[in-house]
């Protein structure tokens, strides 16, 4: 049998591509982890770098540390051709090591971007203050392309509007700096039904309500991203990707477990 080297061998069925940027969540509840587990499970091959390393469980983070991305992400440079996306999550950079990863990231060009704005871990120790998140915005939008897919508390940091609830008026200021799209996630809201809506220059759009999930569990914002990242990449619209990936949350939700029965539950691996 004829066994060709790699560089003789036709994948014309090869999968999208995902770049993954964020937080190393040792216990797999959220993090790079739970976006590598997602974007899996929709076929899609993903590539993972961390921005910060966290010492975490599922009862919380006890501590984050800065990490260096960029020998990493040149590293993967060529990888990251064709049509190929990017989630930016936990980011613990100083401004000058962000502008320098803006720059690379521009530079190698994504299709698709998403920026899911986190302030900090659900339990433990934080990470930003508000004007460190109206930082980052800063320097990211103004490249264009990015959405950006805050809950109410980080779409209110991001904007500098305190306890303004408006989604229009919380999504103004990320329009304005040059994001393509602020999917305002509804899981905040309080009420026993929720809705994301997708906010853009020309409105907003309603992504349809469903019944709030019972329980707390872990890594939904990474999820949702990730997921939002893997369908986009699949051929499915901004807006149609959001929708689809809430759906594939709630899809997901019965099945949380608490690894070991310790801590707060997360979502179970697709297949177990």
């Amino acid at each position: 049998m004829l066994i060709l080297p790699m560089s003789d061998r036709s994948f014309p069925s090869a999968p999208p591509l995902a770049l993954c940027l964020g937080g190393f969540d040792p216990s797999g509840g959220a993090g790079l982890l739970r976006d590598v587990m997602t974007l899996s499970a929709l076929g899609v091959h993903p590539m993972a770098v961390a921005t910060c390393d966290t010492i975490q469980n599922g009862a919380g983070c006890l501590a984050i540390a800065p990490a260096e991305p960029l020998p990493r992400l040149e590293a993967l440079r060529p990888h990251l051709s064709g049509a190929w996306g990017v989630k930016l999550g936990l980011c613990a950079l100083d401004a000058a090591a962000l502008e320098a990863l803006a720059a690379l990231l521009a530079e190698l060009a994504p299709a698709v971007r998403i920026w899911d704005p986190i302030l900090a871990p659900t339990s433990g120790v934080g990470l930003h203050e508000p004007a460190d998140l109206r930082r980052m915005a800063r320097i990211l939008l103004p490249q264009g392309g990015w959405v950006v897919c805050p809950n109410l508390p980080e779409a209110a940091a991001l904007s500098g509007l305190g306890s303004e609830r408006d989604p229009e008026r919380l999504a103004r200021p990320l329009l304005e700096m040059g994001a393509d799209a602020v999917w305002l996630k509804g899981g905040h809201g309080g009420e026993d039904t929720l809705e994301d809506l997708w906010l853009t220059a020309g409105g907003v759009r309603g992504l349809g309500r469903a019944p709030r999930q019972p329980g707390d569990v872990r890594g939904t914002g990474c999820t949702l991203a990730a997921a939002w990242l893997g369908l986009r990449l699949k051929g499915l619209g901004g807006p149609e990707a959001a929708a689809g990936a809430a759906s594939l949350l709630r899809g997901q939700w019965p099945r949380a477990f608490a690894p070991g029965g310790f801590g707060r539950p997360c979502f179970a691996p697709v297949g177990a």
